[in-house]
């Protein structure tokens, strides 16, 4: 049950990611950025690894001045939602 539930979230978190790289209104270098996060977290690590990997970026891009705001805000939620899966993957 915990795996599909993971599984799930691993899906919601790429399709919103998705989303932002969609966005022609983001700029390339932060679209770029959010493609890279996208595929540390289909890599081969564990599961921890790969999260942590991915919140470094985002939190890097949601830092960057040229990110528009709902942008912004998107990478935010996505970030929360990848604190929690990390939260219990380690539990």
């Amino acid at each position: 049950m915990e795996y599909r539930v993971k599984m799930m979230n691993m899906e919601t978190i790429s399709k919103l990611l998705d989303e932002i790289n969609d966005d022609r209104t983001v700029p390339r270098n932060i679209r770029n950025m959010v493609q890279e996060a996208k595929d540390n977290l289909n890599g081969k690590q564990e599961l921890a690894v790969r999260i942590n990997a991915a919140i470094s970026l985002l939190d890097e891009v949601s830092n960057d001045s040229n990110i528009p705001t709902y942008t912004r805000t998107q990478i935010w939620n996505i970030v929360s939602m990848l604190e929690v899966m990390n939260e219990t993957a380690k539990a």
